[in-house]
């Protein structure tokens, strides 16, 4: 677990855990809204209690943030895809006055970065529309040349997945409605990202099709029942 940091606008927090290396990297997390894209490499570290496990005594650190180090790294693009994504999405954070965090997960197939905290509507957008667009600047930076791919997502305090069930919840309505009235049947205006899940929800069905109508921003998608031969 974290402590209560020191000072909300200063470069040092207090933090604790079940080991040194744990309570570093909880005093890191507790430093990173006020400084996007925070590493440890950015920070020293006080050892104000080592610990003892045998007693359920925890370890205590004080961490203070090198401002310079951080804002050389903030400005830097990095190497790595996932570094670029966590650059990038950070500065966006950062710029938006939000206090949050950044963290990345890397896969075979896929890049996530998910935004912590409170207070996201601003980076989400009217039905996603901001952090969409996040996610296609994401995607345009993360890659050169003709390095390997993988699928881009930034997502914001589980956006992505209620999304998702809402779309689905939709597709489903759409579908009754297209086979109860034997109708083609268009859902509400959506991004070219919520087409696709739509579609791909749908795909697996016997009994309805899908296809794309429209110019954007108005391009939606019709679900039509499968006509018997």
């Amino acid at each position: 677990m974290t402590g209560e940091q020191v000072d909300r606008d200063s470069t040092t927090a207090e933090a604790e855990g079940s080991t040194l290396g744990e309570a570093r990297w909880n005093a890191v997390k507790e430093l990173e809204p006020r400084y996007p894209g925070l590493t440890a490499d950015c920070v020293s570290f006080e050892t104000l209690d080592e610990g003892d496990a045998d007693a359920d005594v925890p370890a205590r650190v004080r961490a203070d943030v090198d401002v310079a180090a951080w804002e050389r790294i903030a400005t830097e693009e990095p190497d790595e895809p996932a570094e670029r994504v966590r650059a990038l999405v950070g500065r966006i954070v950062l710029a938006l006055g939000l206090r949050a965090t950044v963290d990345i997960s890397e896969e075979d197939d896929e890049i996530r970065a998910t935004v912590n905290g409170d207070d996201l509507g601003l980076l989400i957008g009217k039905h996603g529309s901001t952090i969409d667009a996040v996610q296609h600047l994401a995607v345009r930076i993360a890659f050169r040349g003709d390095a390997e791919r993988k699928r881009i997502v930034v997502d914001a305090a589980g956006y992505r997945a209620r999304r998702q069930a809402a779309l689905q919840r939709s597709a489903d309505r759409a579908v009754d409605d297209a086979l109860s009235f034997k109708r083609p049947v268009e859902l509400e205006p959506m991004s070219a990202a919520d087409r696709k899940i739509v579609h791909d929800y749908l795909a697996g069905r016997g009994d309805v099709t899908t296809h794309s109508e429209g110019d954007e921003p108005d391009r939606r998608l019709v679900v039509s029942p499968v006509r018997p031969d």
